[in-house]
């Protein structure tokens, strides 16, 4: 039997290489076959983001096609498959992913520069208020970073629990199938082993192991 895939899809300002320990790790624990999918995160629209994913998507030759978005990524994700007509099945999980808003991203898009070095997906994301609702048929797991230390201590002073970026709230989405908080920060949640793992379990069984 072919392996299932499992595609990366890679936050604002980064080129999803910082992935690569997590995407071996996935490739260890069942043999996926990972795919990096890379965008423009600041130049492009969130459109054209989802439009290349589904693109890449379409391109797999595989039995289920999994997806793993960090942060902005998981946006993407989810933009891109309002749009898909048929592909693979598959399950999602979202690393630190703010589906309910960001007081980071809002108080950043404050100015002018700020706006600028957020780029068009944020802007049109997170600047705007909606409500969001997990209404596809892949099950969606997310895990949530508590260890508060980042860039988003710089701007502002958290309240709640969060990764240092995007708080525990903020990663909470109604119709997912699981959420689960790790002692990581928005940036560790690509490096931990306990991350790697959990997202192994819910790609396979569609649950976190407790």
């Amino acid at each position: 039997m072919r392996p299932a895939a499992v595609v990366f899809v890679h936050g604002l300002w980064m080129t999803g290489h910082e992935s690569l320990l997590l995407r071996s790790r996935l490739r260890r624990a069942h043999h996926y076959v990972t795919h990096l999918h890379q965008y423009a995160s600041v130049r492009a629209s969130i459109a054209d983001s989802a439009a290349g994913l589904r693109a890449a998507i379409a391109a797999i030759d595989a039995p289920r096609v999994h997806l793993v978005g960090h942060s902005l990524g998981g946006l993407v994700i989810m933009r891109a498959l309002q749009g898909i007509v048929a592909a693979p099945p598959g399950r999602v999980v979202f690393l630190g992913t703010p589906t309910g808003g960001s007081r980071v991203a809002r108080v950043l898009g404050s100015s002018r520069f700020g706006r600028k070095l957020l780029g068009r997906a944020i802007a049109e994301e997170l600047l705007v208020p909606q409500a969001r609702r997990w209404e596809f048929e892949r099950p969606l797991g997310v895990i949530a970073g508590t260890a508060a230390a980042g860039l988003g201590r710089l701007l502002l002073s958290f309240d709640e629990a969060s990764d240092g970026t995007v708080t525990v709230a903020e990663t909470r989405i109604e119709g997912a199938s699981g959420h689960l908080c790790l002692p990581v920060t928005h940036s560790t949640l690509l490096f931990s082993a306990r991350v790697a793992r959990a997202t192994a379990d819910f790609l396979e069984h569609g649950t976190f192991a407790t």
